[in-house]
């Protein structure tokens, strides 16, 4: 543990008895949004109700949560803000640098934490988002207490699988593991590791990374994805998508990225020869194309409907009125879009790795070994196969589901465990 001493304080109390003066990092923060910005607003709104709670997170945010704040106030929350400069910005449009922009801007924030910090005198610090381990953390920098995660990015495409990756899948892939590959070299991402009080993984090849980063740290595992009360309460009351229903659906939700695993899922429902079934594709991305030339191949895009980008409340109406959601992911560290069929009480077929083989119980879907590419199709199809085949099996996964987001996966329940493991990290500091 590190062996800087901690902050004055005026409250002598014991820490799990009063609120805390917690520094929260939130690159991404919005209210309203899923993936990141989600879990930066959510985490942050419902550790409020606990602690008094700071979030730096980008100005890019600034108005949507001011907007927010006004119209429903969160008693013991404050933001404050900080970007690059302007002309630094072009960096990540089209999402190109954005790693570049994150990786600076954590590295140039260190002075702005610094200052709220000599003004607050925080008790604890605490980095939440973006969910990764190979990138340094401003919080770091502080001499107190310093909590680091969920964190991920420690899984990669399995090596059979990139054969299928094409030119531009390839190159992603590379890059993105050099970059990984690289944290162990770089002496912030060594310094943030080694400064943290504890850290809370969300897959174990995840925390099998930070543990070489820090051999003294023994990294929590806990997925990053949750939901609130309300989102649960408003998913309840959207009706779903109209149509006469008279086949089986399986529906796709994500970004088209050769990552998504989304050409496994094609030649699956192919295999699965099911000709009275559908499969809806919501999204878009670089390689919508090379998917709707693959339906064609494959004979299925009859049955294959591409329904580009669409709103949450949109994409939550066209869940509720399938059957069952396909996310052959082959390395997503969560997968929001898991926790939300689940709330519709929809089951859930996906890969054995890293996020969602620890998010999907087993009576809740099927989760499907990736041995090889063949191997995981024919899997795929045999599981649609099996819930073609037995409708109260759907039913009693759909349910089971429900039922682990209800008791597991609230925010409200995982901020209440964040807070124990401050107390506990405060009394080892």
């Amino acid at each position: 543990m590190p062996t800087n001493t901690p902050s004055k304080t005026t409250n002598h109390q014991p820490a799990e008895k009063r609120r805390l003066r917690v520094l929260i990092s939130a690159y991404a923060c919005e209210p309203n949004k899923g993936s990141e910005p989600g879990v930066g607003w959510n985490i942050a709104t419902e550790m409020a109700k606990l602690h008094d709670v700071w979030v730096l997170t980008r100005a890019n945010n600034r108005t949507v949560i001011e907007d927010e704040l006004a119209r429903h106030p969160v008693p013991g929350l404050s933001f404050f803000y900080y970007d690059l400069p302007k002309w630094a910005c072009w960096w990540k449009k089209g999402g190109r640098g954005v790693q570049l922009y994150y990786y600076l801007w954590q590295m140039t924030a260190v002075s702005k934490v610094r200052k709220k910090h000599a003004e607050i005198r925080f008790d604890l610090c605490h980095h939440i988002t973006f969910v990764k381990y190979w990138a340094p953390s401003c919080l770091a920098w502080l001499k107190i207490p310093f909590v680091w995660g969920p964190v991920g990015g420690g899984d990669s495409t399995p090596v059979r699988f990139l054969r299928d990756a094409g030119l531009k899948g390839m190159i992603y892939e590379i890059v993105r593991d050099g970059i990984r590959h690289c944290a162990f070299l770089d002496p912030f991402v060594r310094f943030t590791a080694k400064r943290s009080s504890s850290c809370i993984a969300v897959t174990e090849k995840t925390a099998a990374c930070v543990n070489r980063l820090n051999r003294s740290l023994s990294p929590m595992l806990i997925t990053q994805v949750g939901i609130s009360e309300r989102e649960l309460q408003e998913i309840d009351q959207i009706l779903p998508a109209e149509g006469k229903k008279t086949e089986i659906t399986f529906l796709f939700v994500g970004n088209l990225l050769f990552l998504k695993g989304v050409h496994l899922g094609l030649k699956a429902f192919a295999e699965s020869a099911l000709s009275k079934a559908r499969f809806l594709i919501v999204g878009d991305g670089p390689e919508r194309r090379a998917l709707e030339s693959l339906a064609e191949e494959l004979g299925i895009s009859g049955r294959v409907h591409f329904l580009g980008q669409r709103s949450r409340n949109e994409v939550l109406s066209i869940m509720k009125s399938v059957d069952a959601l396909i996310h052959p992911s082959l390395h997503d560290s969560g997968g929001f879009v898991l926790v939300e069929a689940m709330a519709c009480r929809k089951p859930v077929l996906c890969l054995d790795l890293a996020g969602p083989a620890l998010l999907v119980p087993e009576n809740a879907g099927i989760r499907v070994q990736a041995d090889t590419p063949v191997q995981v199709s024919r899997d795929i199809a045999a599981g649609m196969q099996r819930w073609v085949a037995n409708p109260e099996l759907r039913m009693r996964m759909g349910d089971a589901g429900r039922e682990m987001i209800e008791s597991q996966l609230l925010w409200s329940k995982k901020t209440a465990s964040f807070s124990d493991l401050y107390a506990a990290v405060l009394k080892d500091f």
